[in-house]
C-alpha cells in the first residue's frame, strides 16, 4: 500500500527507535524522506536500509535545537524533493533520573531546547508551505510523563508535557486551514538500540506486562499522518498498553 506516495515526510530523531520505524514505514509507502538525526553513523545504515524503497532518502546530520540548521536543512530539501507535507517531531532527550533538587539549569536548558524548541524550529520552518497547500500534518512524539508526571523525572515530564500542550494550541490555530496537529504518547517503549523494530521487553507499568514496540508506535504516527485521520486534530493519543498509573 502506497499511502504516502507522492509526499514528502521529515522525520526527526530517524537514526534509531520510533524514528527509525517511521522512516521505514514512510519510505516503504512511497514517500520521499528527510531524515534528521545526530548520529551520522546511525544514520547512514537507516539510509542504506531504505536503499530499495521507491522514493528519495535524505539524510541530514542536524541539531533540531540549531533554528539556523534547521531552517537550512529544510530548504536544501525543498530544493531537492520540494515542500514538506508530514512532520515526525520525534527527536528529543529522555535518560535522565535524578531528584528535582540536584538538576543544575544547564540541564534544564538542554532538555528545553532539544525536546520543545527542536519541535517549534521544525514546525515552523515547515508550516508556511504547508498552509499554502491547505495540506499538511504534523505529529509530535509526547509521552506519558508529560501526562502522569514521572518522579525523577521533572526535566523530561515538563518538556513532554509542554509539547502536548503546544500540540493542542497550534492545532487551533492551523486546522482550519488545513493542517493537523496531534501528539502520541508512548508509554514503555523497547530499547532504541534492538535493531528488531518488532521487539518487545517484559514491563511492569502496563497490564500488558510488555513494552511497546517501535513498529506499534510508527504505525500510529503514520495512521495519524494519512488521510485516513482526516477528522482527528488537536488530540494526544496515548499508546502505552493500557498503562498502570504509576
Amino acid at each position: 500500500m502506497m499511502r504516502f506516495a507522492g509526499k514528502n515526510v521529515l522525520v526527526t530523531g530517524a537514526a534509531v527507535g520510533i524514528g527509525r520505524a517511521c522512516a521505514v514505514r514512510f519510505a516503504k509507502e512511497g514517500a520521499n524522506v528527510l531524515l534528521m538525526d545526530m548520529n551520522e553513523v546511525k544514520l547512514a545504515q537507516v539510509v542504506q536500509e531504505l536503499s530499495g524503497c521507491p522514493g528519495k532518502v535524505l539524510p541530514k546530520v542536524c541539531d533540531v535545537s540549531d533554528e539556523a540548521a534547521v531552517k537550512q536543512a529544510v530548504a536544501d530539501a525543498e530544493g531537492k524533493i520540494g515542500s514538506i507535507d508530514i512532520l515526525v517531531n520525534n527527536a528529543a532527550l529522555w535518560r535522565h533520573r535524578a531528584a528535582f533538587w540536584e538538576v543544575p539549569a544547564e540541564d534544564w536548558h538542554t532538555y528545553l531546547n532539544i525536546n520543545v524548541l527542536g519541535c517549534v524550529f521544525c514546525a515552523q520552518a515547515v508550516l508556511p508551505h504547508m498552509l499554502e497547500k491547505h495540506w499538511g500534518r504534523i505529529i509530535n512524539v509526547a509521552s506519558v510523563a508529560g501526562v502522569y508526571g514521572n518522579a525523577n523525572m521533572t526535566m523530561y515530564s515538563a518538556t513532554k508535557g509542554a509539547v502536548i500542550a503546544m500540540t493542542k494550541a497550534l492545532a487551533k490555530e492551523v486546522t482550519a486551514k488545513g493542517v493537523l496537529v496531534n501528539s502520541v504518547s508512548p508509554g514503555s517503549v523497547s530499547n532504541s538500540a534492538e535493531a528488531d523494530m518488532d521487539y518487545t521487553s517484559q514491563s511492569e507499568l502496563s497490564f500488558m506486562g510488555r513494552t511497546g514496540s517501535d513498529n506499534e508506535n510508527a504505525s500510529l504516527i503514520c495512521f495519524l499522518a494519512s488521510d485516513e485521520a482526516s477528522y482527528i486534530s488537536g488530540e494526544n493519543i496515548m499508546i502505552d498498553g493500557c498503562r498502570k498509573k504509576m
